[in-house]
């Protein structure tokens, strides 16, 4: 697929990645809407590059993505590209008993049923068009938790069994699945919530990850792990237990 002349939807482009995804993909002449929760980073990112179309939409919100479905089709019926990208990570220790039960799956909300509800909503659409691609922003810890993190590396390693189904499941149709898992990337969510877990780690430059990304894509990888996230799916495989420890090394329980 070469990413010119495509209409391209990326949920969370407001900032970090899908802000990176947008800039780039619209230097290669693509339209390209984003959505987020947060007007600010939209107006923002409007400033930022003016020939971006902003949509206020939560993909945690059911009816929210209906009337997103609904606006996008009528303004943008060229749409052939869905990128599935919003998406929350906390540090979370479970031993807290001051994490509800409701407020414990937020990242489930977002980083699993979000996809899974666009996906459900934009596909007959996409469907319909001649060569289409639904990218699904997974993690490197996908396939080994980061412990100090364990609802967001349980939803990304759902979000990878859930794109691999997928990509069986539209074999034959216009439609190619596409999975990018990124590594540790250097963006507010990485470094804002875990301060002294990751101040000793190297993380990949945002843009870097983004050219990962798009020259992928367009090579027709269909599982995109650049960097860290590489060595993760390859020791899931070899040494799990080993790796689990090695990423556990940073998590210290909470006195509560």
């Amino acid at each position: 697929m070469k990413l010119k002349n495509k209409t391209i939807l990326i949920t969370g482009g407001g900032s970090g990645i899908g802000l990176e995804l947008t800039r780039r993909l619209i230097a290669l002449g693509n339209t390209v809407i984003i959505t987020g929760r947060d007007i600010e980073k939209l107006h923002a990112a409007k400033r930022a590059l003016p020939q971006v179309h902003t949509i206020q939409s939560d993909v945690s919100d059911a009816g929210a993505i209906a009337a997103l479905h609904a606006q996008v089709t009528a303004q943008f019926p060229a749409l052939d590209v869905l990128i599935n990208n919003a998406g929350i990570m906390r540090n979370l220790d479970l031993n807290d008993t001051r994490h509800g039960v409701a407020d414990i799956t937020r990242e489930i909300d977002i980083n699993l049923s979000g996809p899974l509800r666009m996906v459900q909503q934009f596909l007959p659409h996409l469907k319909t068009q001649k060569d289409a691609a639904i990218v699904n922003v997974s993690s490197g810890l996908a396939f080994i938790p980061f412990v100090s993190s364990p609802v967001y590396s349980a939803a990304k390693a759902a979000l990878h069994s859930y794109s691999q189904a997928l990509r069986v499941q539209l074999r034959g149709s216009s439609v190619t699945v596409i999975e990018l898992a990124p590594p540790g990337t250097e963006t507010p969510l990485f470094r804002d919530e875990f301060k002294k877990e990751v101040k000793d780690m190297k993380a990949m430059d945002v843009k870097e990850l983004a050219d990962h990304a798009i020259k992928g894509i367009e090579a027709g990888k269909l599982e995109i792990r650049p960097g860290l996230s590489n060595v993760l799916k390859l020791m899931s495989r070899l040494a799990p237990e080993f790796m689990l420890n090695q990423l556990a090394k940073s998590f210290r329980p909470a006195r509560v």
